[in-house]
């Protein structure tokens, strides 16, 4: 006998990606459930599944930094409090991150993908599950978007839950019109300055001397970013030409705002509205 449940959560992650660099991603889950049925003639309450498979997938995947641990680029350095992930990129670059340990998700892998994810939450939710489940599969799927979109990481220093790891990210569709019309044009032009963006505050730039590390020598340039959150101490340095810096928050509204204004400059008279989407089925709405 099986159970299905579609749509049961989103994971909002990123992952890093020798050629990419940091990859934000959103995935739709779907799960099938394997077994005999229980003492109530179900295999699982629903709001069994929907609430412990959930968290199960919060805690081990959701608003982390995926990292292909057994990649010949990747070294990590692990402490009690935080671990240090050092990242080569393909072009000689580095990505070098020291975060508290629930900021990461270490595969043993030598790349991130789809499939790779749902193997690993099939192994660990089907631990946590009662005997009477035989198996469970996992499905992991993109958002459908017939529309440009773009890929974007960041950190939310000043948010009270997950929100606050410094990489994690989204895969976003985003919608501009102007004077109410669907502008094709300049939605292709955000998708294509925020492919594979990372996005930080200015408030959070640091100078590399600043950061607790030893700096991994080459000759890019390089954006350091740090922070403190409730979680704890968040560093990171990575390559300067893929990243943007903001002169605000990147919380999704102010994203709205900052895309909204820069249209704005360049249509005068014209009413600009903007849906920056975070991900799937949410977002904020900037009009000027």
């Amino acid at each position: 006998m099986k159970l299905f449940v579609r749509d049961l959560t989103v994971i909002d992650a990123s992952y890093l990606d020798a050629t990419r660099g940091f990859v934000g991603e959103s995935y739709q889950v779907d799960i099938v459930l394997q077994g005999s049925l229980n003492e109530q003639s179900m295999i699982l309450d629903f709001s069994s599944v929907k609430k412990q498979i959930k968290a199960i997938i919060d805690t081990e995947v959701d608003h982390k930094l995926l990292v292909p641990h057994a990649s010949e680029n990747c070294s990590v350095v692990f402490d009690s409090q935080r671990t240090q992930v050092n990242f080569k990129l393909a072009d000689n670059s580095v990505i070098q991150l020291k975060c508290p340990n629930e900021a990461y998700c270490l595969l043993e892998s030598e790349t991130i993908s789809a499939a790779l994810l749902e193997t690993y939450l099939e192994q660990v939710i089907l631990l946590q599950l009662p005997d009477n489940i035989l198996d469970l599969e996992v499905k992991l799927r993109n958002e459908k978007i017939d529309t440009p979109y773009y890929h974007y990481t960041h950190g939310l220093k000043k948010h009270n839950g997950n929100c606050q790891r410094i990489a994690h990210g989204h895969r976003s569709k985003i919608d501009i019109f102007i004077d109410d019309i669907y502008n094709k044009a300049l939605v292709k032009d955000w998708a294509n300055r925020w492919h594979d963006i990372y996005l930080a505050s200015r408030d959070d730039v640091v100078d590399k001397s600043d950061l607790s590390f030893i700096v991994i020598k080459n000759e890019m340039d390089k954006l350091c970013t740090a922070y403190h959150a409730p979680q704890g101490y968040f560093e990171l340095l990575m390559p300067a030409h893929k990243a943007e810096v903001l002169p605000r928050d990147t919380t999704v509204e102010e994203l709205a705002n900052f895309i909204c204004e820069q249209i704005k400059a360049r249509m005068g008279d014209k009413k600009v509205t903007v849906y920056a989407y975070e991900g799937i089925g949410k977002g904020a709405i900037a009009e000027l």
